[in-house]
């Protein structure tokens, strides 16, 4: 059984950083795709957004157009962890985030959440104008 366990956020000033970790276990996550999804304030879990995912050999990287240029997706395999890197912070990218596991090697140019099929517990992220 996968489990996958979220680390960091919190609440930040515009234009702040903050990074996010994703431990995942339970399978070999090294052939896996791993993903990065939000869910907006005043809207349902099932109405996650996706914001980046990552393929199988840590290059094959997605990105939504709103976060292009100022969030990375990365992982390392070794250490079965899955990152967020997000840089120039906006109000509008307050959410709760979630990593989430995908069965395919990779998902280039998809960020349909029904793609995914374990997901992190969230964590809040908070960018305050």
């Amino acid at each position: 059984q996968v489990q996958l366990v979220q680390n960091g956020g919190g609440s930040v000033q515009a234009g702040g950083s903050v990074r996010l970790s994703c431990v995942a276990s339970g399978l070999p996550t090294s052939k896996y795709c791993l993903g990065w999804y939000l869910q907006a304030p005043g809207k349902e879990r099932d109405e996650r957004e996706g914001v980046a995912n990552l393929g199988a050999d840590g290059r094959t990287a997605t990105y939504a157009d709103s976060v292009k240029g100022r969030f990375t997706i990365s992982r390392d395999n070794a250490k079965k962890t899955l990152y967020l890197q997000m840089n120039s912070l906006e109000p509008e990218d307050s959410a709760i985030y979630y990593c989430a596991l995908s069965r395919r090697f990779y998902l280039r140019d998809r960020l349909e959440s029904t793609d995914f099929d374990s997901w992190g517990q969230g964590t809040q992220v908070t960018v305050s104008a």
